[in-house]
């Protein structure tokens, strides 16, 4: 039986220190193999994982939006970018453009995206767990373990496939 969200979050809180450590050695001296072997990980999980069950990333976190991200989504819209901004987008204390609220206003009921097609990047990318250099993003790893059931189960496989 799949562990629920709740459980997710609780078992991503008990095992953060474990976690933390294992990415602390990570950084200090990645496998030779991490890019293959993460790809591969990530890939067997989204062979099970729908997302659309979950959407947790949507419904608690917002992505950073990149002006090549601004343009494409004011474009489909049929807005100009400033108008874009000025509607959905508000400005965090690290100066990036993020969402001005969440759960994300583009989420359906369903849990379906209504700019799918054209979704920022960092929505594209999420959780991140088959990107190159894999180590550097360990932190960011760390924080989405938490919200994405399939980023925990990823780790978890991670420790057991690459003991450090």
């Amino acid at each position: 039986m799949k562990p629920t969200l709740q459980e997710i979050q609780k078992l991503a809180k008990d095992k953060h220190n474990e976690t933390k450590k294992y990415f602390d050695k990570l950084k200090k001296k990645p496998p030779k193999n991490l890019d293959y072997a993460m790809q591969e990980l990530h890939e067997a999980e989204f062979r099970r994982t729908d997302c659309l069950e979950c959407a947790n990333c949507c419904k608690t976190t917002g992505p950073l939006f990149t002006s090549a991200d601004i343009e494409r989504i004011a474009k489909h819209l049929r807005l100009k970018p400033q108008q874009f901004i000025e509607q959905y987008l508000s400005i965090d204390e690290d100066n990036d453009y993020v969402l001005q609220s969440v759960p994300c206003t583009f989420l359906d009921h369903d849990n379906k995206c209504f700019i799918y097609d054209v979704r920022p990047k960092a929505c594209r990318e999420f959780p991140h767990t088959d990107r190159k250099k894999f180590q550097q993003i360990s932190n960011l790893t760390l924080k989405n373990v938490a919200i994405c059931p399939a980023a925990y189960n990823i780790v978890e496989e991670m420790k057991k496939k690459l003991p450090l």
